[in-house]
C-alpha cells in the first residue's frame, strides 16, 4: 500500500482535505492544480493539518516528504492507482477534465470524481479510452477526519472498478458506502438538504432562530444519530416490538402535514435571517478557530466510536 500513488486534482478546500488523508495514510500523493499559489497554499494547509492528523492515527511510513506538485495533468496520473478530480462544480469543466484524465491515466486506475451534484453516468460521457473505471467517490468535509465516501458507478462502471476503489478507500482509512445505482445528491446529501430545507422554512416562518435550530439538532437528534441513524432510532422507539411497532403507532401521522415539502425561496429577508444569525452563534470566534474546535470534537467522539466497535452497517456481538 505505501508504494501505491494518487493522484489529487483541484485543490481547494475538498482536494487538500484528500491530501492531507492520504498523506497521513502513507500515500504517495501528486497534487495538480494550474492556480499560481495552489502549492503553497496546499502545502500550508496540510501542515496546519498535521497535528490534528498526528492525534487522529497516522501510518508509520506518513511523510508531509511525500507530497509534490505539477500543474500538468499528464504528469500527474502517470502511475496513479487512483486519481480523485476536485475541479469546480461545473459540468463542463468536470468533463473536460475527466475525459483528459482517461486519456492519460493507465488502464488499471481508478478515476473518481468527489462531486457532491453530477451522477457519474453523466460525468464518464466524454471518457472514451476506459470508462468503465468512471465513478463517483464523494466524501464529507473535513475529509481528513470524516470517514465516509459514497461511492457511486456510472453506467459504463464496472463491478471490479467499484470494488478496487472499495478497497484503496478502506486503506486509506474511510468507510465506503457503494452505493446501489445512481441518484441525484447522492445518499447523504439528499438527507441533510432535506433537514436544511426544513430548517429555512422554520426560520423563515419565525419559529424559531438559527441558534435555535442548532440546539434543537445538537442536544437532541444529532446525540443519537452520531450512534445509529435514524432509521435504529425509530426502532428503539417502538419498544420491545420495535419498528413494527412504530410503524403501527406513528405511521398514520406521517399523513399528517410535518414536513414542508419545497423549499422557501430564499428572498433577502431569509438570507438576512440567516447571515445573521450565524453571524451571533459565532460571536468573536473566527471560522478558522470554529473549525478547530470541530475537529477537535470529532477527533473525540471518533474516538468513543472506535471504542463501541460500531458502524452501522456491521452487527454488534450484544454478548460482548
Amino acid at each position: 500500500m505505501t508504494n501505491q500513488t494518487i493522484a489529487v486534482i483541484g485543490t481547494g478546500v475538498i482536494g487538500n482535505g484528500w491530501i492531507a488523508r492520504f498523506l497521513a495514510k502513507g500515500f504517495d500523493v501528486i497534487a495538480c492544480d494550474p492556480a499560481p499559489e495552489a502549492e503553497q497554499k496546499t502545502r500550508t494547509t496540510v501542515e496546519k493539518l498535521w497535528p490534528s492528523l498526528k492525534e487522529h492515527g497516522m501510518h508509520e511510513s506518513a511523510s508531509l516528504n511525500r507530497l509534490s506538485f505539477t500543474d500538468d495533468i499528464e504528469t500527474a496520473v502517470y502511475e496513479a492507482v487512483l486519481i480523485q478530480e476536485n475541479v469546480p462544480e461545473r459540468e463542463d469543466l468536470k468533463k473536460s477534465v475527466l475525459a483528459q484524465i482517461d486519456k492519460h491515466a493507465p488502464a488499471e486506475s481508478i478515476i473518481a470524481s468527489s462531486t457532491s451534484g453530477y451522477k457519474p453516468t453523466t460525468l464518464q460521457e466524454q471518457c472514451v479510452v476506459h470508462p468503465e473505471r468512471v465513478m463517483v467517490a464523494h466524501p464529507f468535509n473535513p475529509v481528513y477526519l470524516l470517514p465516509l465516501v459514497e461511492i457511486s458507478g456510472g453506467a459504463a462502471t464496472s463491478p471490479e472498478a467499484l470494488e478496487r476503489a472499495r478497497n484503496i478507500y478502506e486503506s486509506a482509512g474511510m468507510k465506503p458506502l457503494v452505493m446501489k445505482g445512481e441518484v441525484d445528491g447522492h445518499i447523504a446529501d439528499r438527507l441533510m438538504e432535506a433537514l436544511w430545507r426544513e430548517a429555512l422554512h422554520i426560520v423563515n416562518d419565525g419559529h424559531a432562530t438559527t441558534e435555535e435550530v442548532d440546539k434543537a439538532i445538537v442536544y437532541g437528534a444529532g446525540l443519537r444519530w452520531a450512534l445509529m441513524g435514524p432509521f435504529l432510532t425509530f426502532h428503539l422507539a417502538g419498544g420491545e416490538k420495535g419498528m413494527a411497532h412504530m410503524l403501527e403507532q406513528f405511521g398514520p401521522a406521517l399523513k399528517a402535514p410535518w414536513t414542508k415539502l419545497e423549499a422557501p425561496e430564499l428572498t433577502p429577508e431569509l438570507s438576512e435571517k440567516v447571515i445573521n444569525g450565524t453571524k451571533e452563534q459565532s460571536g468573536t470566534q473566527s471560522v478558522a478557530e470554529l473549525e478547530e474546535r470541530r475537529d477537535q470534537f470529532l477527533l473525540k467522539l471518533m474516538r468513543l466510536l472506535q471504542e463501541e466497535n460500531y458502524w452501522p452497517a456491521e452487527k454488534v456481538d450484544s454478548n460482548v
